[in-house]
C-alpha cells in the first residue's frame, strides 16, 4: 500500500542529491508544486528526465538543481526557447548543464523499456538523424528475423518519478484522465514514485480514457490540490496561458528569474545571486 504523506516529507525522503528524476505530464497534469519543492529542499546534482521540458525544467536548470538533462524537446509551447535552459547551456550559468537529447519516440522507447525491465527499446528512427552520432544511448542494430537495420535506445529506469494526478482513494491507487503522455511508462519504469493529487476519494470512478495505477506501483502520495499550475489537470482547472507568455520576459533576465523564483520559493536566501 502506498504511504500517504505531505509534499515536503516525501521529496526529503525519497529525492536525494545525484539521482536521476523524471517529473512527467504532457503539457498537461505537469508536476509544478513538487518541482517547486525540489528547489525548496535545495536538490543539487539531479539528473532531470522529461519528454518535453517546459517551465518547471526550466526554473529547476535556473535555480541550479540540474547537472544533467535527458529530453525530447525544449521550448515554451507557443511562445520559443526557455530562456533558462539556454543560459546553461550557452554560458553554463548557474551550473554547466550535460545534454542527452532523444526524439519524442526515442525517449519514449526507452521509458517503455525501462517499464518492462528490458535493456533497451527499438525503433525505426534515429538512424537518418545526426542524434543517433551525438547521443551514446542510441546505437544500430539487425532484426534478427528480417536484418533490418533499426535504432536501439537504452532504457530509461529513473530513481524516482514523480507525476500529478486527478484522483487517489484511501489505499493509494491512482487515477488520471486526458492527455496522460509517459506517466505510466515512467512510473513503471521507476525505483521510487511520488503522486501528487487533485483530490483522495474513498472511491474511484470509471473515466473514459482514464490511466489507473495500482497501489502498488507508487511509493508516496501527497494531496496537492493544484498541484499542476500554471499547467491543467482536466476536469479540475484549465491552463494558464496567461502565465506561460509572461515567463519568456521573467526568465530571460537573471536578476529578475532569482527575484520571481525567490517569492515563489518563499524562502529568503535559497537562490544564488547573478
Amino acid at each position: 500500500m502506498a504511504q500517504f504523506t505531505t509534499l515536503e516529507d516525501s521529496v526529503r525522503t525519497l529525492v536525494h542529491d545525484g539521482d536521476s528524476v523524471a517529473l512527467e505530464g504532457f503539457s498537461h497534469l505537469v508536476p509544478f508544486a513538487a518541482g517547486h519543492e525540489i528547489m525548496r529542499q535545495n536538490r543539487r546534482d539531479l539528473t532531470l528526465i522529461r519528454l518535453s521540458i517546459d517551465l518547471i525544467y526550466d526554473q529547476m536548470i535556473g535555480i541550479g538543481c540540474a547537472r544533467k538533462l535527458v529530453f525530447s524537446w525544449a521550448g515554451n509551447p507557443g511562445i520559443g526557447l526557455l530562456p533558462r535552459f539556454r543560459d546553461a547551456v550557452e554560458n553554463g550559468w548557474p551550473v554547466p548543464l550535460d545534454l542527452e537529447e532523444h526524439s519524442h519516440a526515442g525517449l519514449a522507447a526507452a521509458f517503455s523499456a525501462g517499464a518492462s525491465r528490458l535493456p533497451f527499446g527499438t525503433l525505426r528512427g534515429y538512424l537518418d538523424t545526426d542524434l543517433a552520432g551525438k547521443n551514446p544511448g542510441v546505437a544500430a542494430v539487425a532484426c534478427p528475423f528480417t536484418g533490418e537495420k533499426l535504432a536501439a535506445v537504452r532504457a530509461v529506469n529513473p530513481d524516482v518519478t514523480i507525476i500529478h494526478a486527478q484522483q487517489a482513494d484511501k489505499r493509494g491507487n491512482v487515477l488520471l484522465w486526458g492527455v496522460t503522455g509517459v506517466q505510466k511508462e515512467a512510473v513503471l519504469a521507476a525505483k521510487r514514485v511520488i503522486v501528487t493529487v487533485e483530490e483522495i476519494r474513498d472511491k474511484l470512478e470509471p473515466v473514459t480514457g482514464g490511466v489507473l495505477l495500482h497501489e502498488s506501483l507508487i511509493t508516496a502520495v501527497a494531496h496537492v490540490p493544484d498541484g499542476a499550475r500554471p499547467s491543467y489537470a482536466q476536469g479540475y482547472y484549465t491552463r494558464d496561458n496567461k502565465f506561460y507568455r509572461e515567463w519568456d520576459s521573467i526568465g530571460r533576465d537573471r536578476a529578475r528569474f532569482i527575484e520571481w523564483m525567490d517569492a515563489c520559493l518563499n524562502k529568503s536566501g535559497l537562490l544564488m545571486k547573478s
